[in-house]
């Protein structure tokens, strides 16, 4: 009896196990409803800024961690944790040396730059242009300078949190560059201590940690201003000049670094070139669009962060067709255009269809179904990350080369009711794969309108200062 009372109440009826999925499902809903902008349940429109400064600033939105994108190797509440972040420089600025505790994936969006960075225990420095995309890893002090003439950088960071320290903050700047704003992390230190490691005096130390006070962005120029660079090599007196400099001088940068940590330039270290996402042959194209996505086989340094680069363009009215994310969560920010993305739940119900246009971010969670379709007014472009750097072999459900047609056949089409031949009419219908064409005449009148209308609200909000994506700044 006692045997079987337990059996009894350990089996769960037909009826109870249906009501627990449902209840498990509504609670997982009203979770992503919790995490979603008013606009879509995955539209990031959350934006903070991090770093203002007098020659640019810094903003992040926040993405979503999730043990679903590392499977069982899940070790930590921060594990494939990304954010978003744009960076943005004035003409002849220099973004401090600084290192953080998040891993920086850099993508050049707009202008030109030079990338210093501490690797191998050398200085090594990387010319970006458009298209560029270059890894900074977390704790390794690096530098930004615009070169662009007369052009604002914009640049879009993939921010690995994983290792992060779980602050408030979406992460961490320790500057090195600084005075009394930002702070040095070198301020934190004693004077005495200072001046022992150093080797100068007191009176040195005070002067080189109080010199900086106008923010992390700064004005560059290839000299002082109003006088001439006296000491370039490194040594003592090159604090002399630090007080008086009113635009921070870029001839001394390395020579502040050489004086302070004994690091040289070294052109002998192999550091890895940036990679141009615009000068390689996109992994698909047809007539309807192109994509490339960039993963650890095609960029090394991609392997130790873990993240996963992609760039699509889609023709005016095109699709990307609905498609399944098997191994990594994907957020995207649009760089041109507009366009729709659609998501679906577990349970067949759309979770979002919403309108983007540029500067706006977007996630998939892993494993949901979704598709991208671009406006009929124009080309939709957005490029993103993936949180794995493995191949991403993702599943289109529709099209030539859907797991529709390849898995055709009896047992598909018992799944859907239907007749084996009249499943197969269905599926070799379209001829197209990866990215279809337009939709039908009658949707596309639709679009047109609800475009144009959508066209008038962004101007209204434009013209009253509401509404502006920081890229668009």
């Amino acid at each position: 009896m006692l045997v079987s009372s337990c059996a009894f109440t350990g089996v769960l009826s037909d009826h109870e196990r249906r009501e627990r999925y449902k209840e498990r499902e509504r609670k997982g809903e009203e979770e992503w409803e919790k995490k979603g902008s008013k606009r879509g349940l995955f539209i990031l429109d959350k934006w903070e800024k991090v770093v203002e400064s007098e020659g640019g600033e810094v903003r992040v939105v926040r993405g979503f961690g999730s043990p679903m994108d590392h499977g069982s190797g899940f070790d930590g509440l921060h594990k494939g944790l990304l954010h978003i972040g744009l960076i943005l420089m004035d003409p002849k600025t220099l973004f401090v040396p600084q290192y953080l505790d998040a891993g920086l994936i850099l993508f050049v969006r707009r202008g030109e730059a030079r990338v210093g960075w501490i690797h191998k225990d050398a200085l090594v420095e990387r010319n970006l242009k458009m298209g560029d995309v270059v890894q900074i890893p977390a704790g390794f002090t690096f530098y930004i300078v615009n070169t662009g003439a007369g052009q604002r950088l914009q640049i879009i960071c993939g921010i690995d949190a994983s290792e992060s320290l779980g602050s408030a903050n979406p992460y961490e700047a320790f500057y090195i560059g600084g005075g009394t704003s930002p702070k040095s992390v070198l301020a934190g230190f004693d004077t005495k201590t200072l001046a022992t490691a150093l080797n100068v005096t007191f009176d040195e130390v005070d002067t080189f940690l109080g010199a900086h006070s106008r923010g992390p962005i700064v004005y560059v120029t290839d000299e002082p201003a109003g006088r001439e660079t006296k000491h370039r090599d490194g040594g003592r007196g090159f604090l002399n000049d630090v007080a008086e400099w009113k635009i921070f001088p870029l001839k001394p940068l390395k020579g502040l670094l050489t004086w302070l940590f004994g690091i040289q330039e070294d052109n002998t270290v192999r550091a890895p070139d940036p990679y141009n996402l615009y000068d390689r042959d996109p992994g698909f194209r047809n007539n309807y669009g192109w994509s490339t996505a960039l993963d650890e086989n095609d960029y090394e340094p991609l392997k130790d962060c873990d993240i996963g680069v992609y760039l699509v363009n889609l023709t005016a009215g095109s699709m990307m067709a609905p498609h399944v994310n098997p191994r990594a969560t994907e957020y995207g920010i649009v760089l041109g255009g507009s366009g729709r993305i659609q998501v679906v739940f577990p349970n067949g119900t759309t979770a979002m269809d919403a309108k983007v246009s540029e500067g706006e971010v977007f996630y998939i969670p892993r494993y949901f179904p979704f598709c991208q379709v671009a406006s009929l007014s124009g080309p939709f472009e957005f490029f993103g990350f993936t949180t794995s750097a493995r191949r991403n072999y993702p599943q289109f459900l529709l099209g030539r080369s859907s797991i529709l047609k390849t898995m055709v056949g009896p047992e598909l089409a018992a799944g859907f009711g239907v007749s084996e031949g009249r499943l197969r009419d269905l599926v070799d219908a379209q001829g197209e794969e990866v990215i279809l064409p337009s939709w039908p005449e009658p949707e596309r009148k639709r679009e047109r309108q609800e475009e144009q209308s959508r066209r008038e609200k962004r101007g209204r909000e434009w013209r009253s200062g509401k509404g502006v994506s920081p890229l668009l700044v």
